[in-house]
């Protein structure tokens, strides 16, 4: 058994996944209908979103000491390469956007004014507006704003002006303020309210009389936030350097526009701050300056008076050559100053470098040392101009330096040009990016179709319907037959005139055929009855009772019974339209309240051995009269003149008639409709019968679908094995 097992699953496997499939083609026409509107909104969506462009430029980020010719000296004042993470974070800033905004007036919004919803819809078919005076302040195609000059008071800050053109040349127009005063205007002319604040200037304009356009100035934070939201700025590859920037709107040229003015705004706040060092530097040097001059000026005046006032006029040559050695030893002890700064941000003092740095200025210290002994061997006089010679000396040197510094930050200054070069400039694709209909449109296709699925599929799991036979059995109900769907009866009964007989208008219907298989199956079933009296009943109305009691009559009666059909619905039945039976002819009510005898209701039919006794007039105590003595009375009779009896009653929930007429014949039999009826229904209908001492000898099911039905049911007639009757002819 365990070993057949694994065989059985892909079997399993493959018929239920056939069975999804079959459950989805039935549910073809909700797939279609979702596919359709989501379609069609995908549609709408695209033609009713304004299309985005995008404008894109390309920087690169380089080092000063590689793009400016300048000597060594200046190069060590710039900096190295920047960081592209700093540099993408200062593209970002307030002080990069905001003065583009200003560059541009992003914060001006002049626009014409379109019909709302499907404007922008319109806009995009270029379908115009029909001229109807209503439509007339509304964009139609071709409207053009341009201005130079748009300044509000703060109160104004966020709030519409309405723009209306006034003639056909489009050169005069009014303007409706947010304070509700109207004002007129001229293209090219200033208007200004200094006491307000506000001052407007309309460059162009391009439109018919009586177009209207929306003028407003947001707030600056305002419309950096938006530029902000769309700018986007990432490093190609890594660590090139490469920076490329790209702005998305709806406006080509304003993106590009935009982005340009971007760039720009990044290019000169990158100089400026290149630059800034060198500023910095020049003036800490160029305050400097009066301090080194004034001190080599006070040193050579002294230097001078020292001669006059002890006859010394110059050096001997050995106190020139010390003076000599002492200023080389001491510049070269400054240049070991700056190597050591150097090099203990590089090795540790145990380093051979670092170490051979400290022995050579050991060596010169050592040397400095004798010279300096040496010089106080000299003779006074000598000895004081050598000290005054070289105080002179050391202050022209360092005023000397501070010259030289001056010059080369002039320089650097005026040549820097900064770490940034605009490789590619703005530029915008006159190709939309979004919205992109085709992929739209199919996806949201694609969409329908997965929405149209799965609402087949949730239509089917949340089915509190009946779906098979073996459902029905494992409440305790044996399922007599299962009568399929037949599509030409269904709602018959809501047509008016007579209705149609299915097993004789088409007899070999597999409809037909299932009544045939409950005419068998009652038939054994009802070999011990009491009585050759059957009820059929239902949960609820609408699942075809009448219509089985019926064609069951028929079928019944075309085998050889002498059959009667009772409609015991004395409330609303409408048997008597299948035999076309006037609505006045007593029936079953009249014979209960003993104004007409059983001869008298018994009516034939066009089917031999078929007879019926419809409902009569509708009383106004039904349950009442169906609990008197004569219903007794009548089962008695008919029993005595038919080998079957079919009594059609209405819904045993819904009233208790079913219970009253189910004591008085053999017994009932439940009809539940596939799909349809709930099983907790069936189960309560059952439960309610069987404690009233009803005798439930089966069911019914009714209007089964195979192509809709969640299990298989081995009850069900299957359309590949129709089996019809021939004629005598063929």
């Amino acid at each position: 058994m365990t070993s057949t097992e694994p065989d059985m699953l892909p079997e399993a496997s493959e018929a239920d996944m056939a069975q999804l499939l079959r459950q989805a083609w039935a549910g073809k026409y909700w797939v279609l209908l979702f596919t359709i509107l989501f379609g069609l909104a995908g549609t709408i969506y695209t033609k009713s979103t304004p299309p985005t462009y995008r404008a894109d430029a390309l920087m690169q980020l380089e080092d000063n000491s590689r793009q400016m010719t300048l000597p060594n000296s200046i190069r060590d004042l710039t900096s190295g390469t920047p960081r592209s993470v700093t540099e993408i974070e200062i593209l970002y800033s307030r002080l990069v956007l905001g003065q583009a905004v200003a560059d541009t007036h992003m914060d001006w919004i002049a626009e014409p004014r379109r019909v709302p919803v499907i404007g922008e819809a319109l806009n995009q078919l270029g379908l115009p507006l029909p001229d109807l005076p209503f439509l007339r302040p509304f964009a139609n195609g071709g409207e053009s704003i341009e201005m130079d000059l748009l300044e509000v008071p703060p109160q104004w800050i966020g709030r519409g002006i309405l723009l209306t053109i006034e003639n056909e040349a489009a050169t005069n127009f009014s303007l409706l303020l947010p304070d509700q005063r109207v004002i007129t205007g001229s293209v090219g002319e200033q208007i200004t309210d200094e006491r307000l604040g506000f001052g407007i200037r309309v460059r162009n304009l391009q439109g018919e009389q009586g177009r209207e356009f929306i003028i407003a100035q947001i707030d600056e934070g305002g419309a950096i936030i938006g530029l902000r939201n769309n700018l986007s700025v990432f490093e190609r590859g890594g660590q090139s350097s490469i920076l490329e920037l790209s702005l998305t709107g709806g406006d080509p040229r304003e993106i590009e526009r935009g982005l340009h003015a971007i760039t720009q705004a990044y290019l000169r706040q990158n100089v400026s701050r290149s630059a800034a060092e060198a500023q910095s530097s020049l003036e800490f040097v160029e305050s400097q300056l009066p301090d080194a001059e004034a001190a080599a000026r006070e040193a050579e005046n002294a230097l001078n008076a020292y001669r006059q006032a002890q006859q010394a006029i110059d050096l001997g040559f050995e106190a020139q050559s010390l003076l000599t050695q002492v200023s080389s030893i001491e510049v070269e002890l400054q240049q070991l100053d700056a190597q050591e700064d150097e090099l203990s941000q590089r090795y540790t003092t145990n380093h051979p470098n670092y170490q051979q740095l400290l022995s050579n200025r050991a060596r010169l210290e050592e040397r400095l040392e004798r010279l300096r002994s040496d010089v106080g061997e000299l003779p006074e006089t000598q000895r004081e101009v050598f000290n005054l010679t070289r105080n002179l000396e050391l202050a022209r040197e360092v005023y000397g330096q501070l010259l030289n510094r001056v010059q080369e930050l002039q320089v650097l200054r005026a040549s820097t040009i900064g770490n940034v070069r605009i490789v590619d400039v703005a530029r915008a694709s006159p190709i939309p990016i979004a919205p992109r209909e085709r992929r739209t449109i199919a996806l949201s296709i694609i969409l329908g179709m997965m929405a149209g699925v799965g609402f087949v599929f949730l239509r089917l799991w949340l089915r509190r319907g009946v779906q098979s036979a073996e459902q029905i059995d494992a409440l305790g109900l044996l399922v007599f037959a299962t009568v399929n769907v037949a599509p030409q009866a269904e709602n018959a009964h809501k047509r008016k005139g007579a209705i149609p007989i299915l097993a004789l208008t088409d007899p070999g219907n597999l409809s037909v055929e299932g009544f045939r298989s409950l005419r068998t199956s009652l038939h054994f079933a009802m070999m011990d009855s009491r009585t050759n009296s059957v009820a059929l009943t239902s949960p609820a109305p609408g699942v075809g009772k009448s219509f089985t009691a019926v064609n069951l009559a028929v079928v019944a009666a075309q085998a050889g019974q002498r059959v009667c059909l009772v409609d015991a619905d004395i409330r609303r039945g409408y048997l008597r339209r299948y035999f076309d039976i006037a609505k006045d002819q007593q029936g079953l009510s009249d014979f209960l309240a003993g104004e007409a005898k059983l001869d008298k209701i018994l009516l034939s039919t066009e089917v031999p051995k078929l007879s019926v006794i419809t409902t009569g007039h509708y009383p106004p105590n039904p349950s009442e009269l169906l609990m008197s003595s004569s219903l007794q009375d009548l089962m008695r009779q008919l029993d005595s003149r038919f080998d079957l009896i079919i009594v059609d009653t209405p819904p045993a929930l819904a009233v208790t008639d079913p219970v009253i007429v189910g004591r008085q014949v053999g017994a009932t039999i439940a009809v539940a409709r596939f799909d349809v009826t709930p099983l907790r229904e069936i189960d309560a209908m059952h439960r309610l019968l069987r404690s009233s001492g009803v005798n439930v000898a089966g069911a019914v099911l009714n209007g089964f679908d195979p192509a809709r039905a969640k299990v298989s049911s081995g009850y069900a007639y299957s359309a590949s094995y129709r089996y019809e009757y021939k004629s005598a002819g063929e």
